[in-house]
């Protein structure tokens, strides 16, 4: 099973902006997707998703995911994402996390797929993206929504992103608001 059918066998879409192939890629969502369902009260009715990723930009031209880039709000989101996609990241990918409560960045390997991982403060994926690729919105502004997950797609699969390697719980320490931020009780 391809990723894009995954994605909608299981109703994984929330908040679609783009959800269609694009002139470089066979498939491609721009998005959020579900990482933990909410809970489902009939057969056609459930409570909005529990857990999320948002920002998420994702392009392929396999069944597994060649490209993506999102924002986690918490690092502690991340081994449910993984659990939930694992199947279809691959040692080729490269994958972008945004992380909301981390302070730093850095390239980890979990469960033999690398992760670039970025604090994300302010901004906003996107932004940093074009960043990342050199781009200006300027440059994208009469695109269309297609060419512009393909250009910004193109730069970054082909840009180095500078970023040293760490290891997972090298990442987990610059988690902020864990438990050792409060001190004592």
């Amino acid at each position: 099973m391809s990723i894009k059918d995954y994605i909608a066998e299981n109703k994984l879409e929330w908040m679609i902006v783009y959800n269609a192939p694009t002139d470089a890629y066979k498939y491609a969502y721009r998005g959020c997707l579900i990482v933990t369902e909410g809970k489902v009260i009939t057969a056609d009715k459930s409570l909005p998703p529990k857990d999320i990723v948002k920002q998420v930009l994702l392009a392929t031209n396999n069944d597994t995911i060649d490209f993506m880039a999102l924002e986690l709000q918490s690092l502690d989101l991340f081994e449910s994402f993984v659990a939930k996609y694992k199947d279809y990241l691959t040692p080729e990918g490269k994958y972008l996390l945004f992380v909301s409560d981390i302070i730093g960045k850095g390239k980890f390997v979990y469960e033999g797929i690398t992760f670039n991982t970025f604090a994300l403060d302010e901004s906003s994926v996107w932004n940093d993206l074009l960043d990342f690729a050199d781009l200006s919105k300027g440059d994208l502004k009469k695109m269309s929504d297609k060419e512009k997950i393909d250009a910004v797609a193109k730069e970054i699969l082909r840009s180095n992103l500078r970023i040293n390697d760490k290891t997972y719980d090298e990442i987990k320490a610059l988690q902020r608001g864990g438990k050792a931020s409060f001190g004592a009780v």
